[in-house]
């Protein structure tokens, strides 16, 4: 998960997917979206002239969260950053084109001031403080910045986002100034406390200890409209309020309140007005919805993506690149997306880069295609060979556990794919999992053969490059296949360092061919982002790279 167009990459599981993929077949539903980043979002906007004072926003998450710091592994998680995004600063919004606007509410500018060597001057709102009232500083950028550098090997971190690339952080002109320094260029220098980034207080991270733990019952310091005002573990709730020492512009919601709710029991909730929105990924879901009084249906493709994830660990059965390569060949992805987003789509087609999404500034069709008999013959090739219906090579079966969470429309996916690769000799074996831990617990371990979730990102597409795809065994971040290769990390190096934009996007695409040739991730499906909203609900719905503004979600008069 940029996208991709993205910074960070934020990982969920399916539990969460309404907003991510599916379907039943079947339906006669018909698809009016598409499946490419646009230029508009469709929230629903209106002037705060024309929205109520106060009210209770209803939304579901997939899990409590397992640890609130959500730039370290643990928290890497989609759920925990939009509620997030709600209290903790962001040096940028982004509007519905992809395009970073600098956020005044926390800096008053943020410049290039310098590219030899590269200096960024952060500028903070002198009104800008933490919940507690204490400023916000340089040293919290400072803090965070040495943090996420990976020099120090104990702070469990999600991605560098650029901070490894910087050498130090210094005080400006006073304390809410931060000059940054950077060792050797950072292209997407705009992200680094954007997109799926924050600002965290520097009691968060000083040290690994508070960096790791400190916010695993819940979060601390916050600087947003709203602020943690309860948690219900045992209930699964959340409930965010009104800051009373916000500073901007006052939110027109009194509350957000975030349930815990599993996937099958989202489109009940908001038929028993238990919910006020939520995301659509099957067929039957939209058709349910379309027939909920009230509710409006807004569409606009987001940045996530499905894919599939192989382990190519030293010592698991795909830890050769040739054979993930021919199984990469004989899954048909076009197949998948027309079976899964007909109806919601009108054109399905398959995601063909890591990087960048369909409909974004540098997409291209880096993929290697499907191709059955080729797939095939390279398998013969390779030594497994067919024995009845599954291959086998030295005594051991070519047989594959796909791990995901246990949700109806990523075991659909899964059972296409198993079709797929069943005619070439190939038995997949479905391994479903609950959401709670999914990520901590399988993911980051490496308990798959291949294992399916969903990315999601923001508009700063570089900056994932190194957190999913470089690889470094002593460091994890998001390269939870264990796959790399010492020129794919060159070529990765490469890119961040180019400041031309023509350039680096022509580096990117590089990038993902590599990807690709190495067999370490398939796109799958671009989420078409269909959201179904209380239809008075304004300033809210399907974003698109957009970000919300949350003094200005709210309920018509």
């Amino acid at each position: 998960m940029r996208i991709r167009s993205t910074v960070v990459r934020l990982a969920i599981p399916a539990v969460a997917l309404g907003l991510v993929l599916s379907g039943c077949a079947g339906s006669d539903t018909e698809g009016t979206g598409t499946s490419s980043i646009g230029t508009t979002n469709d929230i629903n906007p209106h002037d705060v002239s024309e929205l109520r004072d106060g009210g209770n926003l209803r939304l579901a998450v997939s899990e409590f969260p397992p640890n609130w710091n959500s730039i370290s592994n643990d928290g890497n998680n989609a759920d925990i950053a939009n509620i997030e995004r709600l209290m903790m600063p962001q040096s940028y919004r982004i509007d519905p084109s992809g395009n970073p606007i600098l956020n005044t509410d926390y800096f008053t500018s943020i410049e290039l001031t310098n590219t030899e060597p590269q200096q960024v001057t952060y500028t903070i709102n002198p009104n800008a403080v933490w919940s507690d009232g204490s400023p916000i500083t340089w040293e919290d950028i400072r803090s965070e910045a040495e943090a996420l550098s990976g020099r120090n090997k104990e702070f469990l971190i999600a991605a560098n986002q650029g901070f490894d690339r910087v050498e130090k952080v210094e005080r400006g002109v006073d304390d809410r100034q931060a000059v940054m320094t950077f060792r050797t260029h950072y292209a997407e220098w705009r992200g680094q406390f954007a997109g799926n980034g924050f600002l965290f207080p520097k009691s968060v991270t000083s040290t690994p200890e508070a960096f790791n733990k400190s916010l695993v019952d819940s979060i601390g310091l916050t600087a947003g409209p709203f602020l943690l005002q309860s948690t219900d573990r045992a209930q699964g709730r959340i409930v965010l309020g009104r800051n009373p020492k916000w500073w901007g512009a006052t939110p027109k919601l009194d509350t957000v309140t975030f349930s815990v709710l599993d996937s099958a029991a989202l489109v009940p909730a908001l038929q028993n007005n238990e919910i006020d929105a939520v995301g659509i990924g099957r067929r039957d879901d939209l058709a349910t919805a379309q027939g909920i009084p009230d509710i409006a249906i807004r569409r606009a493709p987001a940045t996530q993506w499905s894919h599939l994830t192989f382990n190519g660990a030293p010592g698991s059965i795909l830890s050769d690149p040739k054979l993930r390569l021919a199984i990469s060949k004989g899954i048909d992805r076009q197949g998948i997306a027309t079976a899964i987003q007909n109806g919601l789509v009108a054109d399905p087609k398959p995601l063909n880069n890591h990087i960048y999404l369909e409909g974004q500034t540098g997409y291209q069709d880096n993929s290697l295609g499907f191709d059955p008999a080729a797939a095939a013959k390279e398998l013969d090739d390779l030594g497994w060979k067919l024995n009845g219906d599954v291959r086998e090579k030295d005594g051991r079966k070519l047989e594959i556990r796909d791990v995901m969470y246990n949700d109806e429309t990523w075991v659909q996916l899964a059972q296409i794919i198993q079709q797929n690769l069943a005619q070439i000799g190939v038995k997949l074996t479905i391994d479903t999992r609950p959401g709670k831990a999914f990520f901590t617990d399988v993911i980051q371990p490496g308990d798959f053969d291949v294992a399916q979730w969903s990315w999601v990102g923001d508009p700063f597409p570089l900056s994932s490059l190194n957190q999913i795809w470089g690889y470094n065994p002593n460091d994890l971040q998001g390269n939870y296949g264990r796959i790399g290769s010492p020129e794919l990390n060159d070529l990765i190096e490469q890119t961040i360092s180019e400041l031309d934009e023509k350039k680096a996007i022509e580096l990117a695409n590089k990038v993902d061919r590599s990807i690709f040739e190495e067999g370490h991730s398939l796109p799958l499906l671009q989420s078409p982002g269909i959201v179904a909203a209380k239809a008075n609900l304004a300033n809210y719905g399907a974003r698109g790279l957009a970000t919300f503004d949350w003094t200005k979600v709210g309920f018509l008069k």
